[in-house]
């Protein structure tokens, strides 16, 4: 069966606040529809913009792609991307995984996609390639003290 996009952004939802409930971390949903965040997690004393995204596995690398695209009467396809304005980070659920990752926003603003390795590349490149490992939700709540 083929999911729909927004089928694939309610399992992303779904995965990430499994997650972070499970890494300890206090959920929240916005009332309205219209907010650049899909949720926002209470982390004690301050409160993240968290946008979910639907990441796919292949070749070693899960990738999500950040940017969003609508239609409008006059300006024919419209494409934007996230900043620090509107989010905290990006949490990426894989669901051929079972994992979801937190990639602060501060990395990948203005972005159109992330790319997150699972193995080492087979050049040994190191410079500029983000570890799916560093990037662990529980991992990343442990490691910004949150």
């Amino acid at each position: 069966m083929q999911l729909t996009r927004g089928q694939k952004g309610a399992i992303a939802e779904a995965g990430v606040t499994a997650a972070a409930l499970h890494a300890g971390v206090g959920v929240l949903r916005p009332v309205s529809e219209g907010t650049r965040y899909d949720l926002v997690f209470d982390v004690g004393d301050r409160f993240l913009r968290v946008q979910c995204k639907w990441a796919c596995l292949g070749d070693g690398v899960v990738t999500a792609i950040l940017r969003t695209s609508r239609h409008t009467p006059t300006n024919g396809y419209v494409h934007t991307t996230y900043s620090a304005r509107e989010v905290d980070c990006c949490a990426l659920y894989c669901d051929e995984l079972r994992r979801t990752f937190l990639v602060p926003i501060a990395e990948v603003a203005g972005a159109a996609s992330v790319r997150l390795r699972l193995t080492p590349a087979r050049n040994n490149q190191r410079s500029r390639v983000r570890m799916a490992d560093d990037y662990d939700l529980a991992k990343m709540i442990h490691d910004l003290g949150l």
